[in-house]
């Protein structure tokens, strides 16, 4: 099998350094446009070569997205029209729902998967079970150390307060998750998300509540931040390889 990845930052980064060491990968595709980190990596790493993406399309068997929304616009069609698996970890770009139903009609006429990983929380698969009958409610709550937000706060501060749509529009690189936990449930116009930014925080932490027929859900993940990006949990990484190893794997574990 051969992987293709767009966008060689820190989760990119992750992810092609796992490829390496996985069996049944036997060469990785990247593509950035910063081409300083393209360089950077793919001289880091034995399996790798640097291409474009419509010219590495032929040749892969799955596309990890790990750049933008952004990327995802200018290149998520044109990867399904080649009737290649693609793995989304910029899941926010998934709020039009104009662009999520013509990525979801192009794999379905092409016969392949769009994956979207759990991200950086936990008690998704939850969700997604539960969302098989009826949620009454479920609400995000993630507290953040200012230098994640890239801001200076000098006390605690509730910084957002409002539905998934408008956390995932106003924040685009810190809230994929709740973009993630609104596809699993009960979507991005009913989903509730509080950001807090608090100072004497030292990590990352997601806290998911919800309730319905099938009873009540509470789990909470406190991430390491990514050594190399502390805006991004490493927990989100976690979650982009162990994709990947399900793609690869015959034993499909969880929901």
């Amino acid at each position: 099998m051969n992987l293709g990845i767009i966008g060689c930052g820190a989760i990119g980064t992750d992810v092609a350094c796992a490829a390496e060491h996985m069996d049944e990968i036997e060469s990785i595709y990247l593509f950035d446009i910063d081409k300083k980190a393209e360089t950077t990596l793919r001289n880091s790493i034995t399996k790798a070569v640097a291409m474009e993406v419509k010219d590495f399309l032929s040749e892969v068997d799955v596309v990890f997205e790990a750049a933008s929304q952004q990327a995802v616009e200018d290149y998520a069609e044109e990867i399904l029209r080649a009737g290649k698996d693609l793995v989304i970890m910029s899941v926010g770009s998934l709020c039009n729902d104009k662009v999520k139903k013509k990525l979801e009609d192009t794999a379905r006429t092409n016969r392949c998967k769009i994956y979207l990983p759990s991200g950086a929380v936990c008690g998704i698969d939850g969700i997604l079970s539960g969302s098989i009958d009826i949620i009454d409610e479920v609400t995000l709550v993630t507290n953040k150390p200012p230098a994640s937000l890239g801001k200076k706060f000098d006390k605690r501060t509730i910084v957002f307060e409002g539905t998934a749509r408008a956390a995932v529009k106003q924040f685009p690189q810190n809230i994929n998750v709740a973009a993630c936990l609104s596809l699993a449930g009960i979507g991005f116009d009913r989903t509730k998300v509080e950001i807090v930014a608090d100072p004497v925080a030292k990590r990352i932490n997601h806290k998911i509540l919800a309730h319905g027929k099938f009873g009540r859900l509470r789990a909470e993940v406190e991430n390491m931040p990514n050594p190399n990006n502390p805006k991004s949990s490493y927990m989100a990484s976690l979650s982009a390889i162990a994709t990947l190893k399900r793609i690869v794997n015959p034993i499909q574990i969880g929901a």
